[in-house]
C-alpha cells in the first residue's frame, strides 16, 4: 500500500504548464529518496503512466493517464447535470464557474465555463488549485462531516505545523460562513487580483462532497456583486444538486 501511495504522489508532482521532470525534481516534491523515485518511475514507465524521453532522461505523464482520467471524469455524471446551471451562471455573471472535487490537500476543476468576459482567470477542466486559499477548497471544507473534517486538519497540519494555528483559524471562520451566508469567499486570498465565492454540497451515490465556485479578476467582477447578485443564484442551483446522485 506504501508503494501505490508513493506512485501516485509521483504522478501527482507534475504541475500544469509542466511537461518534463527529472527524477532529482520529483524526489524533491515527493520528499522520497532519489533511490526510491527511481525505482518508482521505472514502474510507471513500464505501466504506460509514465513516458520517459531517452534523449534528455526526463519524464512526462503517459498516454495511460489520459485514458485513466477520460474514463475517470465520463463516469461522473453529476458533471452532465450540473453543466446548465454552471453556463446560465457564468452568463449572468460574466465571470469564470465551475465544479471542483478534492484532490489530495488541493482542489481540481472537473468542470469549466467561462463567461462573456474578455478577462478571465486562467483556469480549465483539470486545473489544480490550493485548497485553503480559495472559495472552492474553503467551501469542500465547510460541507464535510466533523470525523472528515478533523481527519482533514490532521493531515494540513502535519503538512505546515508551524503556520496550522492560523490556518485553522481561518478554515474554521469558513466554515461558520457558509453555514451562516450560504458561501465561502476569496476576495484576494488565492491570487490578489481574483474574487470567488462558492458552495459546498453532496451529491451522493457514494462521491466525495463537491464545490461550485464563480470568480473573476476584480476588475471584473466585485465582491458586492457576487454576494448580492451571484449568491442567491447559485444558493437555488447548488440546491437541485445535493443528493442529485441518490443514497
Amino acid at each position: 500500500m506504501t508503494a501505490l501511495a508513493r506512485g501516485l504522489e509521483v504522478l501527482s508532482a507534475f504541475r500544469r504548464g509542466e511537461t518534463f521532470l527529472a527524477n532529482q525534481e520529483i524526489a524533491e516534491r515527493c520528499n522520497l529518496p532519489r533511490s526510491t523515485v527511481s525505482r518508482l518511475t521505472y514502474t510507471l514507465t513500464k505501466l504506460g503512466y509514465l513516458h520517459l524521453v531517452e534523449e534528455t532522461g526526463l519524464y512526462r505523464l503517459g498516454t495511460q493517464l489520459i485514458a485513466l482520467g477520460s474514463t475517470a471524469l465520463g463516469g461522473l455524471t453529476v458533471r452532465e447535470i450540473a453543466r446548465p446551471g454552471l453556463s446560465e451562471l457564468a452568463e449572468f455573471s460574466g465571470a469564470t464557474v465551475g465544479l471542483g472535487v478534492r484532490d489530495t490537500l488541493s482542489m481540481r476543476y472537473v468542470e469549466c465555463v467561462r463567461g462573456p468576459s474578455t478577462i478571465m482567470v486562467n483556469i480549465d477542466i483539470g486545473t489544480r488549485i490550493s485548497m485553503t486559499r480559495t472559495a472552492m477548497g474553503r467551501a469542500y471544507i465547510a460541507v464535510l462531516t466533523e470525523p472528515e473534517r478533523l481527519a482533514l486538519f490532521d493531515r494540513l497540519r502535519d503538512r505546515d505545523p508551524l503556520a496550522w494555528p492560523k490556518l485553522r483559524a481561518s478554515l474554521e471562520k469558513a466554515v461558520e460562513e457558509h453555514a451562516t451566508t450560504g458561501c465561502c469567499t476569496s476576495f484576494g486570498d488565492w491570487q490578489e487580483n481574483v474574487n470567488s465565492i462558492a458552495i459546498g454540497f453532496r451529491p451522493g451515490g457514494g462521491l466525495d462532497p463537491m464545490a461550485i465556485n464563480c470568480g473573476a479578476p476584480s476588475v471584473v467582477t466585485d465582491a458586492t456583486f457576487l454576494l448580492e447578485a451571484v449568491r442567491p443564484k447559485m444558493i437555488e442551483m447548488v440546491r437541485q444538486l445535493e443528493g442529485v446522485m441518490g443514497v
